[in-house]
C-alpha cells in the first residue's frame, strides 16, 4: 500500500539559489509528522510547495495517489493554519469558522451549525459569537484550529500556529492539539523550530538542513539514534568527541578526550580498525562524582559554569580545550562548584557512534 502524502524528488529553486534540493517523503494516512529544523533549512517552503503557495520546480506530490501538480491551493481540501491566525476582524467566530465552508457553497444555517460543532469540539463551546478581538491569543489560535479542520481537509498544515503564545499556553495547546489531530484522525503536518513541541506531539520527525532531509523517525530514535553529526548536535544537547577505532570487533576506540573508550553494541554501524568516528554521549547518561566511579568508564575535568534550571542542572567543564556538559539532578549541585575539579563517568551503552 502505497503512503497516503508522498514527496517524490522535490526541488525547488528561486532563481540561482536552491532552497530545497530533493525531498523524498511519505506520510502515512492518520500520522503526526512535525518538519524541525533551524531558519533557513527548508521545513516551511516544503510545506508551502505542499500547500499549493509554493510551485515545486521539479517533483511530485500526491495524496492518496492523486497528484497536485495541477490544483490551485483551494481546490487542495487542504487546511492550514499560520503563526499570526488570519482571522477576518469583523466576523463572529462562528462566522471565521464558516467561511471555508461558505467558498464550498454550504448553506448559512448548516454551516454555521457545523462552525459551532466545530468549535465545541476545540474547547470554544459559548464563544461563538465573539469577535477575535474579544479572545484571548488561544482562545484565536483554537478559532484558527477550528476554521482549517471544519470542512474535513485530507490534510491539515501547521506552520508554527504556537510561536506567539508563552510557554504555558503553548503547554497547554500542544496537548489540545494532538488531542483533536487523534480525534479527527486527521494526517498533519507541524512545522516548527522547537525542538520541545516536536519531541512532545509527533509520531515522526523530519530534521531539515540547508534545504535537504537529514533524518526522519520517530522522536526517540531521533535523539538517542541520530543519523547524523548535524542530528546530534542539533536536537538536545550533546557531548561530540572525535575518536579513532582501535578494534573495531569489540567497538573500542581512541578518543584524545577520554582516553580509551568502549562502546555500546546496540545500533553501531559498521566499523574497521583505525575509521575515524564521532562520539555521542548525552549529558543525561554521565554521572560527577568526586572519585573515579568503579564499574564505569572515567575521566576527569574542571567545572566552568553551572546552569541551574531548578529541578535540574547542567554543568559545563572542559577536558583541555574539549567542553564536556553533565546534566545532574538540582539537589546535586549544592556540592559542587566552579572551578572544582572532579570525575565524569559513563558506560558503554551510552556511547552512540556516529561515522559521518
Amino acid at each position: 500500500m502505497s503512503a497516503y502524502l508522498r514527496l517524490a524528488g522535490v526541488n525547488k529553486t528561486f532563481g540561482s539559489f536552491t532552497a530545497l534540493g530533493h525531498i523524498d517523503l511519505e506520510v502515512e494516512k492518520g500520522e503526526f509528522v512535525t518538519f524541525l529544523g533551524p531558519s533557513g533549512s527548508g521545513k516551511t517552503t516544503t510545506l508551502m510547495v505542499i500547500a499549493g503557495f509554493e510551485q515545486a520546480t521539479k517533483g511530485e506530490i500526491t495524496v492518496a495517489d492523486q497528484s497536485l501538480a495541477h490544483l490551485a491551493p483551494q481546490e487542495r481540501n487542504i487546511g492550514i493554519v499560520f503563526q499570526n491566525y488570519a482571522l477576518f476582524p469583523h466576523k463572529t467566530a462562528a462566522e471565521n469558522v464558516y467561511f471555508p465552508l461558505q467558498m464550498r457553497k454550504v448553506g448559512k444555517k448548516q454551516g454555521i451549525r457545523k462552525a459551532e460543532e466545530m468549535l465545541e469540539l476545540v474547547g470554544l463551546a459559548g464563544f461563538a459569537h465573539r469577535l477575535p478581538k474579544e479572545l484571548s491569543g488561544g482562545q484565536q489560535q483554537r478559532v484558527a484550529l477550528a476554521r482549517a479542520l471544519v470542512f474535513e481537509p485530507d490534510l491539515l498544515l501547521l506552520d508554527e500556529p504556537l510561536g506567539a503564545l508563552d510557554k504555558n499556553l503553548r503547554e497547554q495547546m500542544q496537548i489540545e492539539i494532538k488531542r483533536i489531530q487523534k480525534r479527527l484522525g486527521v494526517t498533519t503536518i507541524f512545522v516548527t523550530h522547537d525542538q520541545t513541541e516536536a519531541m512532545s506531539m509527533s509520531d515522526r520527525i523530519v530534521v531539515f538542513s540547508n534545504g535537504a532531509i537529514e533524518q526522519a523517525a520517530a522522536p526517540l530514535d531521533i535523539y538517542h539514534r541520530p543519523a547524523t553529526r548535524f542530528v546530534a548536535d542539533f536536537i538536545g544537547e550533546s557531548n561530540l568527541l572525535e575518536a579513532t577505532v582501535t578494534d573495531a570487533a569489540s567497538g573500542k576506540a581512541q578518543s584524545p578526550v577520554l582516553g580509551e573508550v568502549t562502546c555500546g553494541a546496540e545500533g553501531l554501524p559498521p566499523l574497521t580498525d583505525d575509521q575515524a568516528v564521532t562520539l555521542l554521549i548525552r549529558p543525561e547518561h554521565l554521572k560527577l562524582s568526586r572519585e573515579p566511579k568503579e564499574g564505569r568508564q572515567n575521566a576527569q575535568m574542571v567545572i566552568e559554569t553551572i546552569v541551574n534550571y531548578g529541578d535540574n542542572a547542567v554543568v559545563i567543564g572542559h577536558v583541555g580545550d574539549q567542553q564536556i556538559r553533565v546534566r545532574v539532578p538540582g539537589a546535586d549541585v549544592v556540592i559542587l562548584k566552579e572551578g572544582d575539579s572532579c570525575h565524569f563517568s559513563w558506560t558503554a551503552d551510552a556511547v552512540f557512534v556516529l561515522d559521518k
